[in-house]
């Protein structure tokens, strides 16, 4: 099985597919800030800087050879800010149009495999949504597919997650990838198991010799709310009354995550873009007086620690925080495997559509 990675970014999905024996040609992502990091972590496989909406099939084409279209995957993990519940409003055009764009090639190639994540958001959107609309190409088209919200932590990743993917598969009944972590199952992976292992920084500090494993810098007056932080899990809710913000005065209660720390033997919050900020969500390391640090996100993201990440800090926390987690997409990839091969496989496809004739 041969695949295209879709809005690529830092390279999560690719990675995962690779993992689990799917062969990755080509990588497309119109931020050509990614290539590096893309590029340099997974050499096998091209890199074109290009909006999906830019592109024609042909231009594909070239990285592919001659395969067999039923031995080819088209994965599309689009950018999800429109649908995220921390970005009500959208001003540009945005995931329905990528997401588009994405129905355009499969209809037009009938890959034998296709892949989505994005945020739960994507099926909620009222009216006849792009979403809708791909649901309806793929039945059109004769795919068989399977569809559900899924939490990260199921398959191994150490991060609370919430995420909807959908598998289409044409010839075979598809079915979501069972879970492996669970009530009987393994036990949920944690914080202490991902990040134990990295020495100490300050806030502000580079590691000398461990890539990527730096702390964001922290202001006096945040540092100070920091240290009034109970360790492992504690919140602002703790402060004394001078450190309080003026939007968390008068007894308010909501966004008690923000400027809290991790749990140490519990599953990460979502980790987003902004994952090196104590401000923009539970991000605080579970002891010490600083933010997760980028390597340690990438770790909760399920990157291995040779999976070096390049840029700025800030883009990298980027790249980091809306690549699809390793682990969760090796276990994909390993399903689509066992699919279509033929192994026997949990679950049956709610969603059966056949080519209308004529």
């Amino acid at each position: 099985m041969i695949a295209v990675d879709f809005f690529c970014g830092a390279g999560g999905l690719t990675r995962g597919l690779l993992n689990s024996g799917v062969s990755v040609d080509l990588g497309i992502d119109s931020d050509d800030r990614c290539r590096e990091t893309y590029v340099r972590n997974n050499p096998s496989v091209s890199f074109l800087a290009v909006d999906v909406r830019d592109v024609q099939y042909q231009q594909i084409r070239q990285y592919l050879g001659n395969i067999d279209c039923n031995e080819l995957l088209f994965a599309g993990c689009a950018p999800c800010q429109p649908f995220s519940q921390q970005r009500k409003r959208s001003g540009k055009p945005g995931v329905g149009t990528l997401l588009g764009c994405f129905s355009e090639f499969v209809q037009e190639v009938l890959p034998g495999q296709v892949f989505i994540e994005n945020v739960p958001g994507i099926t909620r959107v009222s009216g006849y949504s792009t979403y809708r609309r791909f649901i309806r190409t793929l039945e059109d088209c004769g795919y068989e597919y399977d569809e559900g919200v899924v939490d990260a932590k199921s398959y191994g990743v150490p991060q609370n997650r919430r995420r909807y993917i959908l598998i289409a598969m044409r010839g075979v009944t598809p079915s979501l990838p069972p879970k492996v972590c669970g009530p009987g199952l393994l036990p949920f992976r944690t914080v202490r198991e991902t990040i134990r292992q990295y020495p100490r920084i300050r806030a502000g500090q580079q590691h000398s010799s461990i890539a990527n494993h730096v702390a964001a810098d922290i202001s006096e007056i945040n540092m100070e709310r920091l240290r009034h932080t109970p360790q492992n899990g504690g919140d602002r809710r703790a402060w004394p009354s001078h450190l309080v913000l003026a939007c968390h005065s008068s007894d308010y209660n909501g966004h008690s995550d923000v400027y809290g720390r991790m749990w140490w033997d519990k599953p990460a919050p979502a980790l987003t873009g902004r994952c090196h900020s104590i401000s923009n969500g539970r991000y605080g390391h579970p002891s010490q007086n600083r933010a997760i640090s980028l390597r340690e996100a990438a770790s909760l993201q399920t990157f291995e620690g040779d999976y070096i990440f390049y840029g700025s800090n800030k883009h990298i926390a980027l790249q980091i925080g809306n690549a699809v987690p390793v682990k969760l997409a090796e276990h994909v990839g390993r399903h689509l495997l066992a699919l279509r091969n033929g192994a026997s496989a949990s679950g049956t496809s709610r969603k059966v559509a056949a080519r209308p004739s004529g």
